[in-house]
């Protein structure tokens, strides 16, 4: 069988990718765009036209593509939007790209422009970081680099220019592996760099030139490990610098260059810590010092020395030479410092009176005078420091002034030793350090200092019992000084110990509201505040003055940020405030305890804010809230005078069991403040014409918040039904009804179905559905009717009955008769019958007040005698014999008003048309 083995598709028709051409298209791309995007994929199709074979042709169109990435990446600017490792990435394409387009015989420019991109990019690779693609680059520079020293050989084979070839191949090779002992170094291969400093080193030999360089890279390197604290590794290299340095006198970096590598040297070997160290120190020191004569050089001697346990006269000998060359003031201050701090003060005294001699009248000359103060005081040589201070003193105030830095460091030292003193109880000394600080101030001082030290004079007053010059003080300090928080509290203290509860309070006041006005140009945290009245209130406890501590801890408790300081600072309150009420009528308690409840309902918010956030802390939280609920509900018993306040705690009180876990007792607590709350609230609304409606919905959100937690209780198993409910209900519907509220139809409906519903309860709602600004009669009658109804029940109840049927009659029938809607009067005629019924009852009658008869037989008759003069002789005839029934029941005014009624019913009797009715008598 034959097969057909023609291709599917011809070699035309094929699409081949030129690996080459498409590199090419892509970086004449990126150049036309001024911007790299994805350099990774550049990198990885150049690594694939390096790998591969390239004819002749592309080669050309390799190299050209290489040097026109080259020159645009080095174009580009510090402000172009590449970043340094895109840039330098382009470079590495642009090498690779070169070093691929080669050929087998390079010419030497192309090598040459080989070794100078391979290098370029390699050092690129160094300074961001990538110290193994650097040295990829750093060995096909130094490859590069051999083939044109054999291609130089090759073209010019005399001796004379195989010798100068020769000469500038090695300081191609210099240069790169200096480059690749610095990649070596930021790497961390210590070993690595050593290797290629050591063949630089050799390579010195022909290049002498280069001694200066490789000098000040090896102190560079030694740089670089000591401010990494590898202090070997820095020795090493700074060694190397200082004999790189010596090799040829000619190129050194000279003795200030060499003394400077030994001083740092000097300094590792002091640093390190070895011991034995301190001696090569001191070594190379000296040796620093013999190159070239330094100030830093000498001070380090005398800090090795200092470290060391050298004698007083070694070290004096040493301080003896530093005298004998001239250098600045400033630097034999620090010598002198130097001596300080490692406590040589006897050295350090001597020192100071060679310098006071030999700078005297010097412009920094106060220098010299601080530092002897420092040192005498240190040395307990006091008089003489004082002297001295004196003398400062004396020159000040004739307009010799003392360098600002200086008197700011001699405050200083004035100002420690006084609190020093201060603190020991001697207040005279301290007064005596403060005033001489007092005596040095000048117009450059900063006023908030200024005051400073007065508060301090002050406190010293009050300790030597002299509130007068401390008052003067405090003035002062607050002139310099205003709205300052201490001044202020030097004020309470003042107050206090001159018994003036007034200016206490009044210093309190400013005290907080030097920390909390917002125009205040004084900052000072609120935790400062708390500090301070803290200290206060002691102070005030300390000398009796409870008043004044109550001031202090009521404002305290506002600026606590802690819940148990909070409580804490209250369990000191309650009790102050329980002594100074105690025996005071309501009226005179009043503004104490709207004090207490500012504060209390400060503190129930910061509970409120941060209550089981710490799970750690919960019990005591809680037993703290229950301490708040328990004080509040104290003190709204005790707060009669004044309805608002009292409610205002109840529900202070409410508030703080809110927060308690919702255990039975809490729940009912709970209600049992609400109720309070309600039942005053109500009685102000009652009491007031302003706000009422208020009072009125504030009471409805209470009570629904009753009814919600004795739901709770009854679902839990853990209440029954009890009197609070009823008066839920009266409070519910007294609110209800004086708003308006349609609900109370419903309401009153509910009320009226309870069973055992109470008989005063009934009285109550009809009254409350009559009260302005309510005015609901239809309620009143439906409450009247259901309380009709169970006053005739056994046992019966004559007096509740004929309260009922006398309110029933005044709601029915209206004062204006003629108006009178007729249903009206058959609905309360039906009222005066039920009335007869009982009187009929001879076993009932006994507890029927007799004044409700006699009025029900006045309002029958008048309503009769009513319908008389408008000839309804009918109906008046109705109403009179109804009157003549109640008459008979009258046994003790019966006769004084039979005669009348009699008279006046037989000429009733007698206008009427037809047959006469049944005699009342009967």
């Amino acid at each position: 069988m034959e097969f057909d083995m023609e291709p599917f598709f011809s070699v035309d028709e094929l699409d081949i990718i030129d690996p080459v051409m498409e590199i090419k298209e892509q970086i004449e791309e990126l150049m036309k765009k001024e911007i790299v995007v994805d350099v990774d994929t550049l990198l990885g199709k150049t690594e694939t036209v390096t790998k591969g074979s390239i004819t002749n042709i592309q080669k050309v169109k390799v190299e050209e593509t290489a040097l026109s990435l080259w020159n645009w990446t080095t174009a580009r600017n510090t402000n172009c939007v590449m970043a340094d490792v895109q840039k330098v990435q382009l470079l590495h394409v642009a090498c690779k790209l070169m070093k691929s387009s080669e050929g087998d015989e390079p010419s030497e420019q192309k090598l040459r422009r080989e070794i100078l991109m391979a290098t370029k990019t390699g050092k690129g690779y160094a300074n961001v970081g990538k110290s193994d693609l650097a040295n990829e680059f750093f060995e096909i520079a130094l490859d590069s680099l051999k083939q044109l020293y054999v291609l130089l050989k090759k073209r010019s084979p005399r001796e004379i220019d195989i010798g100068e070839h020769k000469s500038d191949i090695e300081s191609g090779i210099f240069k790169i592996i200096s480059f690749q002992a610095e990649s070596a170094v930021a790497e961390g291969d210590h070993q690595k760099a050593v290797t290629c400093v050591l063949q630089c080193k050799n390579i010195l030999m022909s290049l002498p030139q280069k001694t200066c360089y490789l000098s000040r890279l090896c102190y560079n390197f030694g740089v670089e490990e000591y401010t990494q604290k590898r202090y070997e590794e820095s020795s090493f290299w700074l060694c190397q610098s200082y004999e790189i340095g010596k090799m040829d006198r000619k190129y050194s970096n000279g003795k200030a260059m060499q003394a400077k590598v030994l001083r740092l040297l000097s300094n590792v070997y002091l640093d390190s810590g070895i011991r034995g160290h301190e001696h090569k120190a001191l070594v190379a020191v000296t040796m620093a010092n013999e190159e070239d004569l330094h100030p830093a050089g000498l001070f380090l001697k005398i800090r090795i020395l200092l470290k060391g346990d050298v004698l007083e006269a070694e070290l004096g000998a040493a301080i003896d030479e530093l005298l004998r060359h001239g250098f600045t003031l400033d630097f034999f201050v620090d010598i002198a410092k130097l001596l300080l701090e490692h406590e040589r003060q006897t050295t350090a005294l001597d020192f100071l009176d060679s310098l006071a001699e030999r700078f005297k009248g010097f412009p920094d000359f106060g220098k010299i005078s601080l530092l002897q103060i420092e040192l005498l005081i240190q040395t307990t040589n006091e008089s003489l420091a004082q002297n001295i201070i004196e003398g400062v003193i004396a020159d000040h105030n004739q307009g010799k002034f003392l360098r600002p830095e200086t008197l700011d460091h001699l405050h200083h030292v004035l100002w420690d030793r006084a609190t020093k003193y201060y603190k020991e109880g001697k207040y005279y000394e301290a007064l005596e350090w403060y005033t001489y600080s007092f005596k040095l101030c000048s117009g450059r001082q900063i006023e908030s200092n200024i005051a400073s030290l007065e508060r301090n004079m002050a406190a010293c007053f009050l300790r030597l019992k002299e509130p007068l010059k401390a008052k003067e003080a405090l003035k002062e300090a607050e002139r310099h000084h205003p709205n300052c928080i201490f001044t202020y509290f030097y004020f309470y203290k003042i107050a206090i110990l001159e018994n003036d509860v007034a200016a206490a309070s009044h210093a309190i006041d400013e005290m907080e509201r030097a920390v909390t006005d917002p125009d205040s140009t004084t900052w000072m945290s609120e935790q400062s505040l708390a500090n301070l009245l803290k200290l206060a209130a002691q102070f005030a406890l300390e000398n009796r003055q409870h008043c004044a501590a109550i001031k202090a801890l009521e404002c305290l408790s506002l600026h606590l940020d802690d819940c148990g300081l909070i409580a804490a600072d209250f369990k000191c309150l309650v009790p102050l405030i329980m002594y100074k009420i105690n025996g005071k009528t309501g009226e005179e308690i009043t503004s104490d305890l709207e004090n207490l409840l500012k504060y209390l309902t400060a503190a129930y918010y910061r509970y409120d804010e941060e209550f089981g956030k710490d799970m750690t802390t919960f019990e005591t939280r809680v037993n703290e809230v229950q301490w708040f609920r328990k004080t509040a509900w104290t003190f709204a018993a005790m707060s009669g005078g004044c309805l608002r306040l009292t409610k205002d705690l109840f529900l202070i009180s409410f508030k703080f069991a809110r927060l308690c876990p919702a255990e039975k007792t809490v729940l009912l607590d709970q209600r049992l403040c609400l109720l309070m709350a309600i039942a005053i609230g109500l009685e102000m609304g009652r009491n007031s014409s302003t706000g009422q409606n208020e009072l009125l919905v504030e009471a409805l959100r209470h009570i629904e918040i009753c009814w919600d937690i004795g739901r709770y209780l009854k679902e839990t198993g853990n209440f029954s039904e009890d009197s609070s409910d009823t008066l839920l209900l009266l409070y519910e519907f007294e609110a209800r009804v004086k708003l308006g509220d349609p609900k109370v139809i419903s309401l009153l409906d509910t009320i009226l179905e309870r069973p055992n519903i109470d008989t005063k309860m009934l009285e109550s709602i009809a009254s409350l559905a009559m009260a302005p600004p309510a005015y609901y009669p239809s309620l009143a009658k439906k409450a009247l009717r259901k309380l009709l109804t169970i006053s005739k029940c056994e046992p019966f109840d004559g007096l509740t009955f004929s309260k009922c049927i006398h309110s029933l009659i005044q709601l029915t029938l209206p004062s204006d008769l003629p108006g009178a809607d007729p249903y009206a009067l058959v609905e309360s005629q039906g009222y005066f019958e039920e009335a007869l019924k009982i009187l009929d009852s001879m076993v009932l009658r006994s507890s029927y007040p007799d004044e409700e008869i006699f009025w029900l037989m006045v309002r029958a008759w008048n309503i009769g005698v009513y319908y008389n003069t408008l000839a309804r002789y009918v109906t008046a005839e109705q109403w009179c014999r109804v009157a003549m029934f109640f008459l008979n029941h009258l046994r003790d005014i019966c006769t004084s008003y039979r005669r009348k009624m009699t008279a006046f019913y037989q000429v009733l009797m007698d206008r009427l048309p037809g047959a006469k009715g049944p005699s009342p008598n009967k």
